[in-house]
């Protein structure tokens, strides 16, 4: 079964060519619960290793006043950290912005776990010293990094199920019960977080928007 072509946003200036889609998630704090749906349905999607965690949620402040919970993807930011301090080229970014990681390249050095201010990188082996093995992370549901082998047992068993390739959202947001995660085009993002703010009543910044969002976003 073939990859489907990466969306790309609607025709726009005088040549009336598309560009392809920047893919992003938003969380929105103010709507997040804590349920843990996103967490279980990543690790059912994927079948996601015990030890590994794609995307989790964080609660800060708990039972003080200001309780905020946040669940924490791989954010596939605009210039990611990790690509830029990854000594082999595992890490790199594709055409439509997803940041994705290739484990027949990664040596397990652990810089990207350092550079990274969502903590997206993920190692089997928790040893601050010593081998820590093929990182693991959040792909936006992306399967593989190549063409090569695509929707095979293998890439299933190293990078999980490809939803972007059937045309589907990660499985986090499409489950969110609050629509706290949102993924998509960022200019769709974009128009979600205004139209959020405008009904609250406030433009305060997004969590997270100075790194994942970018310019080139």
């Amino acid at each position: 079964m073939a990859r489907i072509t990466i969306p790309s946003r609607k025709a726009s200036g005088p040549d009336k060519k598309g560009v392809p889609a920047r893919l992003k998630f938003y969380v929105d704090v103010k709507r997040c619960i804590e349920c843990g749906g996103c967490e279980v349905a990543c690790k059912n999607e994927h079948n996601v290793p015990r030890d590994i965690a794609r995307i989790r949620v964080v609660t800060v402040n708990e039972g003080q006043p200001g309780e905020t919970n946040v669940s924490i993807p791989c954010m596939q930011c605009s210039k990611a950290p990790c690509v830029s301090v990854c000594p082999v080229d595992a890490l790199f970014t594709r055409e439509d912005g997803i940041v994705h990681v290739n484990k027949d390249t990664c040596i397990g050095c652990g810089y990207c776990l350092y550079a990274c201010p969502f903590g997206a990188p993920q190692f089997p082996k928790g040893s601050p010293f010593g081998a820590r093995g093929v990182m693991d992370k959040c792909t936006y549901c992306a399967g593989g990094p190549t063409e090569e082998g695509a929707h095979s047992e293998k890439e299933f068993r190293l990078y999980g199920r490809n939803r972007i390739a059937e045309g589907k959202l990660p499985m986090c947001a499409s489950i969110c019960a609050t629509k706290a995660l949102v993924a998509g085009d960022a200019e769709e993002i974009a128009n979600v977080v205004r139209q959020r703010a405008a009904a609250r009543g406030s433009q305060g910044r997004v969590w997270g928007a100075g790194t994942a969002y970018g310019p080139g976003a």
